[in-house]
């Protein structure tokens, strides 16, 4: 069983809480800010607890994004919180709650259900980030980072052989299960790969100036298809939603073994 220090953090009432299978949500609230470092982030949502509810966590539902199948998948699981990488509030977006917005807020408060959501400092962590889990996932051997606060993983596959870039989807689209997209083929054999989960296509100039070979990704913009044609890179796009579900998975898990309590990943699947 791997040992978790708890030194930095853990205060009497946190350790009683353990024994009966519940952490206090602000105890949570704060190691979970610390734990991925969300302080140096400059996000465009707000990190940490977005709706508050019960003051203890007993049952966490987790998903990739805040959406009313998952609120009402976690009230069916009789879960206290529900987490989350894709929250409910988005710089730029409508600050009035009507609508769908309206009705997913409603559920949370009337069932004091704690909404929590971590967008950038998830896709970076360096043991539960998407971009740490997309690579354990395809089997890719680290070699460094690049981009805006290292969001762009570089590496290569652990066979240690130069593929094709028609091979290497075909890979990809194999291990996440699902059709992926090679938008752009390089005559070159792929060595060296650099990845960022998600709507990542705007690190490609990134990959591209770090001398990668493809870069994969989860969704892009038109004018990426050409930068990566004119710059003889490959390019693949697996899907935002695809390549993001492995980082709340793992924090999902990363809680319930620290914390004693029950978690279950619910995946409400989108084709993006």
């Amino acid at each position: 069983m791997r040992t978790v220090d708890t030194t930095h953090f853990m205060q009497d009432s946190t350790i009683e809480n353990l024994k009966q299978g519940r952490v206090a949500r602000d105890d949570l609230v704060r190691h979970l800010a610390a734990h991925l470092d969300i302080r140096r982030f400059k996000d465009v949502a707000p990190n940490g607890l977005q709706v508050e509810g019960c003051a203890d966590i007993r049952s966490i539902v987790v998903g990739v994004t805040a959406n009313q199948i998952l609120i009402d998948a976690a009230i069916a699981a009789g879960a206290d919180t529900v987490l989350v990488h894709h929250g409910l509030f988005w710089k730029g977006d409508d600050p009035r709650i009507i609508g769908y917005h309206r009705q997913r807020v409603a559920r949370l408060l009337i069932h004091d259900i704690n909404l929590l959501a971590y967008h950038l400092p998830l896709d970076a962590h360096a043991e539960l980030g998407n971009n740490v889990q997309m690579g354990r996932k395809l089997g890719l051997t680290p070699i460094g980072s690049t981009g805006e606060n290292n969001l762009v993983m570089l590496g290569q596959l652990g066979m240690g052989v130069d593929v094709k870039s028609t091979v290497l989807a075909a890979y990809v689209a194999r291990h996440f299960g699902r059709r992926v997209t090679l938008f752009a083929s390089s005559t070159r054999l792929i060595r060296t790969i650099a990845w960022c989960t998600g709507a990542g296509g705007g690190f490609l100039r990134d990959a591209i100036e770090a001398g990668a070979d493809a870069f994969i990704t989860g969704e892009i913009s038109e004018h990426h298809i050409h930068e990566a044609r004119e710059s003889n890179i490959s390019l693949i796009a697996a899907g935002h939603h695809a390549t993001e579900r492995g980082g709340a998975a793992a924090l999902g898990a990363y809680i319930a073994e620290r914390y004693g309590i029950r978690y279950q990943f619910i995946d409400v699947d989108s084709p993006l």
